[in-house]
Protein backbone atom coordinates (compact mmCIF):
# COMPACT_ATOMS: atom_id res chain seq x y z
CA UNK A 1 0.00 0.00 0.00
CA UNK A 2 1.56 3.26 -0.99
CA UNK A 3 0.70 5.15 2.26
CA UNK A 4 2.45 2.78 4.19
CA UNK A 5 5.95 3.08 1.76
CA UNK A 6 8.93 4.92 3.55
CA UNK A 7 8.61 7.93 1.37
CA UNK A 8 11.63 8.65 -1.70
CA UNK A 9 14.45 11.07 0.06
CA UNK A 10 14.11 15.27 -0.72
CA UNK A 11 15.94 18.42 0.41
CA UNK A 12 12.66 19.20 2.12
CA UNK A 13 13.16 15.70 4.32
CA UNK A 14 16.54 15.94 5.33
CA UNK A 15 15.56 16.03 9.35
CA UNK A 16 12.90 13.03 8.78
CA UNK A 17 13.06 10.22 11.39
CA UNK A 18 12.03 6.94 9.59
CA UNK A 19 11.80 3.75 11.60
CA UNK A 20 14.24 0.63 10.22
CA UNK A 21 12.05 -1.91 12.55
CA UNK A 22 11.69 -3.38 15.28
CA UNK A 23 14.01 -6.02 14.90
CA UNK A 24 17.59 -5.11 14.71
CA UNK A 25 18.40 -8.77 14.03
CA UNK A 26 17.45 -12.57 14.21
CA UNK A 27 19.32 -15.27 15.11
CA UNK A 28 17.13 -18.76 13.64
CA UNK A 29 13.90 -18.38 14.95
CA UNK A 30 14.96 -15.51 17.60
CA UNK A 31 14.02 -12.14 17.42
CA UNK A 32 16.36 -9.49 18.98
CA UNK A 33 14.58 -6.63 19.17
CA UNK A 34 16.26 -2.93 19.86
CA UNK A 35 13.77 -2.53 22.87
CA UNK A 36 15.20 -5.15 24.46
CA UNK A 37 18.77 -3.87 23.49
CA UNK A 38 17.95 -0.33 24.52
CA UNK A 39 16.89 -1.65 27.87
CA UNK A 40 19.93 -3.76 28.98
CA UNK A 41 22.01 -1.28 27.45
CA UNK A 42 20.77 1.01 29.45
CA UNK A 43 20.96 -0.99 32.98
CA UNK A 44 24.43 -1.93 32.27
CA UNK A 45 25.45 1.32 31.59
CA UNK A 46 23.40 2.97 34.41
CA UNK A 47 25.29 0.22 36.91
CA UNK A 48 28.65 1.67 36.13
CA UNK A 49 27.77 5.20 36.18
CA UNK A 50 25.91 4.64 39.67
CA UNK A 51 29.04 2.98 40.90
CA UNK A 52 31.29 5.91 39.69
CA UNK A 53 29.03 8.45 41.63
CA UNK A 54 29.45 6.16 44.46
CA UNK A 55 32.87 6.12 44.84
CA UNK A 56 32.65 10.08 44.74
CA UNK A 57 30.42 10.45 47.30
CA UNK A 58 33.00 7.74 49.21
CA UNK A 59 29.81 5.17 49.18
CA UNK A 60 30.53 1.62 48.89
CA UNK A 61 29.52 0.96 44.76
CA UNK A 62 28.99 -2.76 45.54
CA UNK A 63 26.07 -1.06 47.47
CA UNK A 64 24.76 0.36 44.18
CA UNK A 65 25.43 -3.45 42.26
CA UNK A 66 23.42 -5.18 44.97
CA UNK A 67 20.81 -2.82 44.24
CA UNK A 68 20.01 -2.98 40.48
CA UNK A 69 18.97 -6.63 40.90
CA UNK A 70 16.40 -5.25 43.33
CA UNK A 71 15.00 -2.46 40.67
CA UNK A 72 14.74 -4.88 37.93
CA UNK A 73 12.70 -7.51 40.18
CA UNK A 74 10.48 -4.53 40.78
CA UNK A 75 10.67 -1.90 37.80
CA UNK A 76 10.02 -3.31 34.69
CA UNK A 77 7.41 -5.60 36.06
CA UNK A 78 5.89 -2.41 37.77
CA UNK A 79 6.22 -0.59 34.23
CA UNK A 80 4.60 -3.23 32.39
CA UNK A 81 1.51 -3.47 35.17
CA UNK A 82 0.90 -0.03 35.38
CA UNK A 83 0.79 0.50 31.53
CA UNK A 84 -1.78 -2.98 31.29
CA UNK A 85 -3.56 -1.65 34.22
CA UNK A 86 -4.60 1.69 32.44
CA UNK A 87 -5.12 -0.36 29.04
CA UNK A 88 -6.71 -3.51 30.25
CA UNK A 89 -9.47 -3.24 27.22
CA UNK A 90 -6.72 -3.89 24.99
CA UNK A 91 -5.72 -6.57 27.16
CA UNK A 92 -8.60 -8.20 28.37
CA UNK A 93 -9.51 -9.83 25.10
CA UNK A 94 -5.88 -11.65 24.56
CA UNK A 95 -4.23 -11.51 27.52
CA UNK A 96 -1.27 -13.49 26.45
CA UNK A 97 0.30 -10.64 25.30
CA UNK A 98 0.40 -9.33 28.47
CA UNK A 99 3.81 -11.05 28.80
CA UNK A 100 5.41 -9.77 25.38
CA UNK A 101 7.12 -6.79 26.90
CA UNK A 102 9.71 -6.57 24.26
CA UNK A 103 6.70 -5.11 21.80
CA UNK A 104 6.42 -2.14 23.95
CA UNK A 105 3.92 -0.47 26.06
CA UNK A 106 5.88 -0.37 29.52
CA UNK A 107 5.35 3.10 31.56
CA UNK A 108 7.92 4.64 32.99
CA UNK A 109 6.11 6.47 35.76
CA UNK A 110 5.33 2.75 36.76
CA UNK A 111 9.10 1.79 36.84
CA UNK A 112 9.74 4.78 38.98
CA UNK A 113 7.26 3.92 41.39
CA UNK A 114 8.03 0.22 41.61
CA UNK A 115 11.43 1.13 41.60
CA UNK A 116 11.27 3.69 44.45
CA UNK A 117 9.40 0.92 46.97
CA UNK A 118 12.19 -1.76 46.08
CA UNK A 119 15.14 1.31 46.88
CA UNK A 120 13.54 1.80 50.18
CA UNK A 121 13.13 -1.85 51.27
CA UNK A 122 16.62 -2.24 49.67
CA UNK A 123 17.82 0.57 52.35
CA UNK A 124 16.17 -0.95 55.20
CA UNK A 125 17.62 -4.06 54.74
CA UNK A 126 20.80 -3.04 53.89
CA UNK A 127 20.48 0.02 56.83
CA UNK A 128 21.65 2.95 54.54
CA UNK A 129 19.77 6.31 53.97
CA UNK A 130 17.14 5.76 51.56
CA UNK A 131 17.82 9.56 49.75
CA UNK A 132 21.67 8.65 49.61
CA UNK A 133 20.54 5.98 47.73
CA UNK A 134 17.98 7.71 45.60
CA UNK A 135 20.76 10.33 44.86
CA UNK A 136 23.36 7.97 43.34
CA UNK A 137 20.55 6.09 41.20
CA UNK A 138 18.85 9.52 39.95
CA UNK A 139 21.33 10.13 37.39
CA UNK A 140 21.74 6.83 35.86
CA UNK A 141 17.49 6.39 35.62
CA UNK A 142 17.03 9.71 33.70
CA UNK A 143 20.35 8.83 31.68
CA UNK A 144 18.36 4.95 31.20
CA UNK A 145 15.24 7.14 30.10
CA UNK A 146 16.82 8.84 27.37
CA UNK A 147 18.31 5.45 26.33
CA UNK A 148 14.95 3.80 26.78
CA UNK A 149 12.76 6.43 24.72
CA UNK A 150 14.70 5.47 21.37
CA UNK A 151 13.00 1.90 21.77
CA UNK A 152 9.67 3.89 21.04
CA UNK A 153 11.19 5.44 17.45
CA UNK A 154 11.75 1.37 16.52
CA UNK A 155 8.60 0.37 17.08
CA UNK A 156 6.65 3.69 15.77
CA UNK A 157 5.31 4.45 19.08
CA UNK A 158 4.54 6.83 21.65
CA UNK A 159 4.82 9.72 18.85
CA UNK A 160 2.94 12.96 18.52
CA UNK A 161 0.15 14.91 16.84
CA UNK A 162 0.67 15.46 13.21
CA UNK A 163 3.00 18.02 12.24
CA UNK A 164 5.18 18.92 9.22
CA UNK A 165 8.10 20.38 10.88
CA UNK A 166 11.65 19.64 9.27
CA UNK A 167 12.45 16.85 11.99
CA UNK A 168 9.11 15.11 11.71
CA UNK A 169 8.86 11.39 12.18
CA UNK A 170 7.34 8.86 9.58
CA UNK A 171 4.61 6.38 11.11
CA UNK A 172 3.89 3.76 8.65
CA UNK A 173 0.11 2.89 8.02
CA UNK A 174 -0.50 0.27 10.71
CA UNK A 175 0.67 2.04 13.38
CA UNK A 176 -1.12 5.73 12.96
CA UNK A 177 -4.11 6.11 15.14
CA UNK A 178 -7.58 5.16 14.09
CA UNK A 179 -8.73 9.11 12.11
CA UNK A 180 -5.17 9.59 11.01
CA UNK A 181 -4.53 6.67 8.44
CA UNK A 182 -3.72 9.75 5.80
CA UNK A 183 -1.46 11.58 8.04
CA UNK A 184 2.10 10.54 7.72
CA UNK A 185 4.22 12.49 9.66
CA UNK A 186 4.16 13.18 13.82
CA UNK A 187 6.42 14.83 16.24
CA UNK A 188 9.20 13.14 17.54
CA UNK A 189 8.07 13.39 21.15
CA UNK A 190 10.67 10.13 22.06
CA UNK A 191 13.37 12.59 20.54
CA UNK A 192 11.90 15.44 22.82
CA UNK A 193 11.95 13.50 25.98
CA UNK A 194 15.08 12.13 25.03
CA UNK A 195 17.03 15.25 24.54
CA UNK A 196 15.13 17.13 27.60
CA UNK A 197 15.98 13.86 29.91
CA UNK A 198 19.80 14.33 28.43
CA UNK A 199 19.74 17.96 29.82
CA UNK A 200 18.57 17.02 33.18
CA UNK A 201 21.31 14.55 33.53
CA UNK A 202 23.57 17.19 32.90
CA UNK A 203 21.77 19.45 35.89
CA UNK A 204 22.10 16.50 38.06
CA UNK A 205 25.19 16.02 37.69
CA UNK A 206 26.39 19.37 37.62
CA UNK A 207 24.76 19.87 40.74
CA UNK A 208 26.66 16.16 41.93
CA UNK A 209 30.34 17.48 41.18
CA UNK A 210 29.54 20.75 42.28
CA UNK A 211 28.29 19.41 45.83
CA UNK A 212 31.38 16.64 46.16
CA UNK A 213 33.73 19.28 45.05
CA UNK A 214 32.54 21.53 48.01
CA UNK A 215 31.28 24.63 45.91
CA UNK A 216 28.17 23.98 46.69
CA UNK A 217 26.90 22.76 49.59
CA UNK A 218 23.87 19.81 48.80
CA UNK A 219 21.92 18.06 51.21
CA UNK A 220 20.99 14.53 50.82
CA UNK A 221 17.77 13.93 48.59
CA UNK A 222 18.73 17.02 46.39
CA UNK A 223 19.91 15.30 43.68
CA UNK A 224 16.39 12.94 43.50
CA UNK A 225 14.28 15.57 44.16
CA UNK A 226 16.01 17.62 41.69
CA UNK A 227 15.56 14.44 39.23
CA UNK A 228 11.68 14.65 40.08
CA UNK A 229 10.96 18.25 39.27
CA UNK A 230 12.95 18.59 36.23
CA UNK A 231 11.70 15.71 34.47
CA UNK A 232 8.16 15.79 35.70
CA UNK A 233 8.44 19.88 34.15
CA UNK A 234 9.15 18.12 30.49
CA UNK A 235 6.99 15.10 30.84
CA UNK A 236 4.10 17.50 31.28
CA UNK A 237 4.13 19.60 27.81
CA UNK A 238 5.85 16.98 26.06
CA UNK A 239 2.81 14.36 27.47
CA UNK A 240 0.22 17.21 25.54
CA UNK A 241 1.79 16.48 22.42
CA UNK A 242 1.03 12.60 22.30
CA UNK A 243 -1.27 11.01 20.65
CA UNK A 244 -1.68 7.53 22.62
CA UNK A 245 -1.45 8.84 26.33
CA UNK A 246 -2.92 7.00 28.66
CA UNK A 247 -6.15 8.51 30.08
CA UNK A 248 -7.69 8.77 33.40
CA UNK A 249 -10.91 10.03 31.48
CA UNK A 250 -11.45 11.62 28.26
CA UNK A 251 -9.32 14.66 29.00
CA UNK A 252 -7.01 14.17 31.89
CA UNK A 253 -3.77 12.51 30.56
CA UNK A 254 -2.43 9.99 33.58
CA UNK A 255 0.97 10.95 32.96
CA UNK A 256 0.14 15.14 33.24
CA UNK A 257 -1.26 14.54 36.54
CA UNK A 258 1.42 12.02 38.03
CA UNK A 259 4.11 14.96 36.69
CA UNK A 260 2.34 17.52 38.49
CA UNK A 261 2.18 15.68 41.71
CA UNK A 262 5.64 14.91 41.17
CA UNK A 263 6.40 18.67 40.82
CA UNK A 264 4.72 19.49 43.98
CA UNK A 265 6.24 17.09 46.13
CA UNK A 266 9.90 17.53 44.41
CA UNK A 267 9.44 21.56 45.49
CA UNK A 268 7.91 20.73 48.74
CA UNK A 269 11.16 18.42 49.37
CA UNK A 270 13.26 20.76 48.23
CA UNK A 271 11.84 23.89 50.31
CA UNK A 272 11.72 21.40 53.08
CA UNK A 273 15.60 20.89 53.06
CA UNK A 274 16.38 24.34 52.07
CA UNK A 275 13.88 26.81 53.45
CA UNK A 276 13.00 24.97 57.06
CA UNK A 277 16.62 23.80 56.95
CA UNK A 278 15.33 20.45 57.92
CA UNK A 279 16.61 16.78 56.77
CA UNK A 280 14.09 14.23 54.76
CA UNK A 281 12.35 11.49 56.77
CA UNK A 282 14.63 8.72 56.62
CA UNK A 283 15.11 4.84 57.09
CA UNK A 284 18.63 6.05 58.92
CA UNK A 285 20.03 9.38 59.57
CA UNK A 286 21.16 10.43 56.20
CA UNK A 287 25.25 10.98 56.25
CA UNK A 288 26.67 14.22 56.00
CA UNK A 289 27.99 15.22 52.24
CA UNK A 290 31.09 17.38 53.50
CA UNK A 291 33.43 15.71 51.71
CA UNK A 292 35.64 16.52 54.55
CA UNK A 293 33.77 14.45 57.01
CA UNK A 294 33.13 11.44 55.07
CA UNK A 295 35.08 8.28 55.46
CA UNK A 296 36.49 6.32 52.95
CA UNK A 297 34.85 3.96 51.41
CA UNK A 298 35.17 0.10 51.94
Amino acid sequence: MVLDLIPPFSPSLLGLFTSPGETAFTIGSLHVRWYGILIASAVLIGIQLSRFLAKRRRVDPDLMSDLILWLIISAIPSARLYYVLFQWRDYAANPGEILQIWRGGIAIHGAILGGAVATFLFSRFKKVSFWQVADLVAPSLILGQAIGRWGNFFNSEAFGSPTDLPWKLFIPLSRRPVGYETIAYYHPTFLYESLWNLMTLGILLLLFFLGVQGKLRLKVGTIFLTYMVSYSLGRVWIEGLRTDSLMLSSSLRIAQIVSLVAIVLGVAGLLWLYALKRPLPDVVPPPSLNPDSQASPP
